[in-house]
């Protein structure tokens, strides 16, 4: 689908309501061209649900006036293992489906700001999976060339985006899943500091761990959802508020690590992509040096092989009891051992995460950031068949620590493959640091002029915007 709403940002979108080219109730011819059969959608709003909307929006514009909705009329989208009221919830599986009865926190502070839910998107089920081919629904494939993977769990978050149906869209990232996504269809994720937003009236993955991200277009417009949807929340009992009454701010000139030894498993268009990108970073000043990458490998091999896996399984044991069928088979072979774990091995397993994450710190300290790549390489939907586990895993070579290791994450595009696929990269920092990876990711974006998504516009058709307080 294109028109002229397709691969707005939001700034775009703001400029286009307050000059009086479009309004609200024009989104529903526009979500009635949305293409239903697309297997990143799982649900698309109907005509009630969108005049429910409306309505609301009406009611929020002649109470508050337009200063306090500043997302008015944007159209946006949520994973489906996000609550929604009067949505089905999936998390793409249709045995486990169910009708929400109350909103999501994060959903409901970006309808509170004025923005219309237009759909919730496929995913890999149970949010356990980076590939985007693990889904009842249908897989979804990457945005630029859909022969190969899209990334998950987020998959269809991402796919949305980057195609310009909606300029942001809600993912969750417990391994990955806000990243990886971002990473093969040249948008931005942001994975929040865990505890930042809330994670009420979210499908758990693993509850201590998950996360709710957000996809953009623009760095820029990704801090402004942030800005929006974060903030503590009294009766999520994972939330937790900013110790820090002054936000980190990035060194001048910025200083990074990036591992000692970068693996791309044999993906030498990826490893180009990548140094190309440290190149245009050294071309901004940043002073770039090598760590030791070995504990931050460590703890990520935690979190498939040791007593994380048994966290999965726990929310849903009631379910799977009475439907273990309702598994896609990848997903049950992933979390085959989640069993196999006794009390003794969470603990053993609990204070090895705190010891590898006081080395990972100690790692760090001195650097604004860590910067990988996204994901070591990406393959085709073809290839992922035939090895779903091992390549699965490979995925997640540079995504699997970070919420262990309780940090914040940033993926931004990086400079393209040679064979024209994107190849993003992520800045990664201790907890509390988001705004310090937003300055990072603002400024590669202004050095590599990245495009957008799949359209290839220009980034700067926005001006720079500050990164919210």
């Amino acid at each position: 689908m294109t028109g002229p709403c397709t691969g707005w940002t939001l700034g775009e979108w703001q400029r286009a309501y307050l000059g009086g080219a479009i309004t609200p109730t024009a989104l529903r011819d526009y979500v009635a061209r949305l293409p239903i059969q697309d297997p990143a959608w799982i649900t698309v709003a109907d005509g009630a649900r969108l005049a429910a909307q409306f309505a609301e929006l009406e009611d929020r514009l002649a109470t508050d006036g337009r200063g306090l909705l500043p997302l008015y009329g944007i159209p946006f989208a949520v994973k489906d293992n996000i609550d929604v009221a009067g949505w089905p919830t999936t998390a793409a599986c249709p045995e486990f489906h169910y009708i929400a009865h109350a909103t999501a926190p994060v959903v409901a502070r970006l309808q509170a700001a004025g923005a219309i839910l237009i759909g919730k998107t496929n995913m890999d089920q149970f949010a356990t999976g980076l590939s985007g081919t693990r889904s009842p629904y249908g897989l979804v494939p990457n945005a630029l060339n859909p022969a190969y993977i899209s990334g998950g769990s987020s998959s269809g978050s991402a796919s949305v985006v980057a195609r310009g149906f909606v300029p942001f869209a809600l993912g969750t990232d417990t391994a990955g899943s806000g990243r990886v996504p971002a990473g093969f269809n040249n948008i931005v994720g942001l994975k929040p500091t865990r505890g930042w937003w809330s994670t009420r009236g979210v499908v758990p993955a693993c509850r201590t761990l998950d996360c709710v991200s957000v996809f953009a277009l623009t760095v820029a417009d990704a801090a402004e959802i942030a800005a929006i949807v974060a903030g503590p929340d009294p009766d999520d009992p994972y939330s937790r508020e900013d110790p820090q009454r002054t936000a980190p701010r990035p060194c001048d000139p910025m200083t990074l690590a990036i591992p000692d030894v970068l693996e791309f498993f044999g993906d030498r268009h990826a490893a180009r992509a990548f140094a190309a990108t440290v190149e245009a970073l050294r071309t901004l000043g940043a002073h770039i040096e090598t760590i030791d990458f070995a504990p931050f490998r460590a703890l990520a091999d935690l979190l498939y092989q040791g007593p994380w896996v048994a966290e999965r399984i726990a929310p849903l044991a009631s379910f799977l009891k009475q439907q273990p069928a309702a598994l896609h088979s990848a997903v049950r072979t992933a979390l085959a051992g989640a069993m196999n774990f006794s009390a003794c091995d969470a603990f053993a397993g609990e204070h090895e995460r705190a010891r590898l994450s006081t080395l990972v710190a100690k790692t760090l300290r001195g650097f604004d950031a860590l910067l990988v790549p996204t994901a070591p390489t990406i393959y085709t939907i073809a290839d992922m068949a035939g090895d779903p586990q091992g390549r699965n895993t490979r995925l997640g070579f540079y995504t699997n620590f970070v919420n262990l290791a309780d940090q914040c994450a940033l993926a931004v595009p990086g400079a393209f493959r040679e064979d024209g696929l994107a190849a993003g990269v992520t800045f990664i920092a201790p907890a509390w640091h988001d705004q310090a990876l937003t300055v990072l990711g603002q400024a590669l974006e202004r050095e590599l002029a990245a495009p957008l998504g799949r359209h290839r516009s220009p980034i700067l058709k926005d001006p720079p915007r500050p990164a919210p307080p």
